[in-house]
């Protein structure tokens, strides 16, 4: 019988997770003691027994060359918010001149990489190259591109952390211990871990390959340096959730296949709010899992859309004037024993361990809203904060009505919450009966609880979720922690347990914030309230210097002071460094493209009314006489603010600082690039189309 699915026999389960050495393979393959200690392991995070990688690493070998692999590598993340990798084969020469397919316990464990050669922030110096990768078993490895990909962490010669999911593994590690504490206060001696689990929703846009390509500012900086807008955006509303394009709708099919085979479970696909904008959400995974998937999934998107003749566009803003794209950090807590600590239940007011557990990250968002927003700062993300279309950038939670209504009760002692809910009726016949949910959605809110999860708003598309989701479990094991150690010292726990949740609510309600985020009103209010704000990426930095922070890393052992320098000293160099990048593209662009076209205009507008007064026939064109008048204006000006943000970067050069460097170039370049632009936005109005060098707007959005 014929089908015309994609899939084998129609079944899904015939390609997903098909290329990835996971728990069905490991089962089919390992012998059963060795299985059972590598799933204590993962499951449970009990050291792994010396000799189990040897067998381990002779089975993946074994299937991974079934599928068709010839090379490993160790894959990283270090601190440039990419992937890396370095490719060894499974070969070995024989005395017979022959090969042999090897791979070894201690290759599985344990590679080298060149640690000077990737962004430390001080821990290494060029002459110090030595750095290790050390292979993370609770993240499956997988065969791609005929490699077998060994997910690894990735630390100096030292021992100091130069990736980052080494931190993203240590907060989930303290995490877990303060949460357990927890848990065997309200009695439950069955789990054994706790997690914290994501699913990031991931935005992206999609713009035709031939057009992206006579663009140097989406090639080197990717988003558009330039650009006047296009006569439709976003205003209908007519693009999102729409139809998808059958060109989109192709690069999604295969892009769902890819990632599924992968065993990334890509789960929602539609059209978000911008032209040639759309998104991708998965389900729900622990941190660190979801945060590899994450950075293959971008990785995946980039490729795929080539095949396509495509370009995926990641950047937070790669369009003046249309929506931005985020990824938002959907957090939620999990036991191994199937609870999730954050789910309300039918009776909220009276589920004490879950009023206890949203406590806890009330009092962590209000403690450390700084670390919140250093998570999510970048000279990119800096384009997209603050606009109606984005959380601004104070931060504040939302609980809906019936939360916030019980907390306050707890507090005042006077009944008030409501019971929302109950059912939604159509008006029509033939449609069902709703149930609704107990809270509405506030899509402005940075910090949003969401039935069972939180949903944090602010993570930039580019991100990588590793660091916002390190600060979150950090700062959230840090409140369980001072919880556990006042009810463990607690006569009547019932009656301390109500008294700290009444407690922390009291002391951190400033931070609960229920209505329009975008309003100006809130603005005002929240300075009132003392809430933590910038106004960019330069603002928040010396946050990752800020005493109490270096004490809560400390605590927690997260990373250490050395570990948090480092990070602030890359943060500060990229934000630099991209900034200089942009401004160069810029400048570039105007006197290799810009200006030269408008000056050929001018030329041609110039022979116009000279070949008209030549006639002899008295005749001109006031209209083509003011529009050479206006363009040459325009064009002095474009010439005058090309120099003088050239000058900026200039001055800038000479400076030492990395952090006065960043202040200069977000004081003085921003400011001069926005001017530029300015002029050159309107140049584009002015000049003929066909003298205009670079796609426009309406090219790129509307060209696929």
């Amino acid at each position: 019988m014929e089908t015309n699915s994609i899939y084998p026999e129609g079944k899904l389960s015939a390609i997903y997770g098909s290329n990835v050495f996971g728990d069905t393979v490991m089962r089919e393959r390992l012998p059963k003691a060795v299985y059972k200690s590598l799933k204590k392991t993962i499951d449970e995070g009990v050291p792994l027994e010396p000799n189990v990688a040897e067998t381990v690493a002779n089975a993946m070998k074994d299937w991974a060359i079934s599928k068709g692999a010839t090379h490993f590598t160790h894959w990283f993340q270090p601190m440039t918010g990419v992937t890396a990798e370095k490719h060894d084969s499974f070969i070995s020469p024989t005395p017979e001149g022959k090969v042999i397919m090897e791979f070894s316990g201690k290759e599985l464990l344990k590679g080298e990489s060149d640690a000077s050669s990737f962004p430390s922030g001080g821990l290494r110096a060029t002459f110090e190259a030595r750095g290790y990768t050390a292979w993370d078993c609770t993240s499956p490895a997988f065969v791609k591109d005929d490699s077998l990909y060994i997910p690894t962490a990735f630390c100096s010669y030292t021992g100091q952390a130069l990736d980052k999911k080494t931190p993203l593994l240590r907060s989930m590690e303290a995490l877990n211990t303060q949460a357990l504490r927890i848990l065997r206060l309200f009695g439950n001696t069955e789990a054994k871990r706790v997690s914290s689990n994501m699913g990031p929703e991931q935005e992206y846009f999609l713009v035709d390959k031939d057009t992206y390509s006579k663009r140097k500012d989406l090639i080197f900086t990717g988003r558009t340096l330039f650009g006047a807008s296009a006569p439709k955006g976003q205003e209908l509303d007519d693009h999102y959730y729409g139809n998808i394009k059958e060109r989109v709708s192709n690069y999604m099919k295969e892009l769902d296949t890819e990632l599924w085979k992968l065993g990334i479970s890509a789960k929602t696909k539609h059209n978000e709010v911008a032209p040639g904008q759309h998104e991708l959400a998965p389900v729900f995974n622990s941190s660190n899992i979801a945060t590899d998937h994450n950075q293959l999934t971008m990785e995946i998107m980039k490729k795929v859309a080539l095949h396509h003749n495509l370009v995926c566009l990641l950047h937070e803003k790669p369009f003046a004037g249309v929506n931005g794209s985020g990824k938002h950090n959907n957090w939620s807590l999990s036991t191994d024993d199937g609870q999730n600590l954050l789910e309300p239940g039918k009776t909220p007011a009276e589920n004490m361990q879950f009023l206890l557990f949203l406590s806890a990250v009330i009092q962590a968002v209000d403690e450390y809203g700084d670390l919140l927003l250093l998570s999510i700062a970048s000279n990119s993300n800096d384009h997209r904060l603050g606009g109606d279309e984005a959380p601004p950038a104070i931060v504040s939670m939302y609980l809906g009505e019936q939360l916030t209504d019980i907390l306050e009760e707890m507090v005042t002692g006077v009944e008030k919450h409501n019971q929302l809910g109950g059912k939604m009726k159509f008006g029509v016949s033939t449609l069902p009966v709703l149930k609704k949910d107990t809270t509405d959605r506030n899509r402005t809110s940075p910090f949003a609880f969401t039935a069972n999860k939180f949903e944090f708003r602010m993570v930039g598309s580019l991100d990588s979720i590793a660091c916002p989701n390190y600060m979150i479990n950090t700062i959230v094991a840090e409140s369980l922690r001072q919880i556990a150690d006042e009810l463990e010292q607690a006569k009547d726990f019932d009656e301390a347990v109500h008294e700290t949740i009444k407690t922390i609510y009291q002391k951190h309600k400033r931070i609960v914030f229920n209505g329009n985020n975008y309003a100006e009103e809130w603005v005002e209010e929240s300075k009132k309230r003392g809430l933590y704000s910038m106004r960019s990426t330069v603002d928040i930095l010396p946050a990752f210097l800020e005493e109490k922070n270096l004490k809560l890393f400390e605590q927690h052992s997260v990373i250490s002071r050395d570990e948090a320098y480092a990070r602030y000293e890359v943060l500060t160099e990229n934000y630099v460094k991209n900034m200089h990048i942009e401004a160069v593209t810029m400048y570039d662009m105007v006197s290799r493209q810009i200006l030269p076209a408008c000056l050929h205009y001018m030329k041609f507008l110039s022979e116009g009314i000279i070949s008209l007064r030549e006639t002899g026939l008295g005749i001109e064109s006031k209209a083509e006489i003011d529009l050479l008048r206006e363009i040459t204006k325009c064009t002095d000006l474009l010439r005058e603010r090309n120099d003088v943000l050239q000058k900026a970067v200039a001055e800038i050069g000479q400076m030492e600082d990395a952090y006065e460097k960043a202040k200069q170039y977000r004081e003085k370049v921003y400011a001069a690039m926005q001017e530029l632009r300015e002029v050159a936005d309107k140049l584009e109005t002015l000049v003929d189309q066909k003298y205009w060098p670079i796609p426009t707007y309406s090219d790129l959005l509307y060209n696929v």
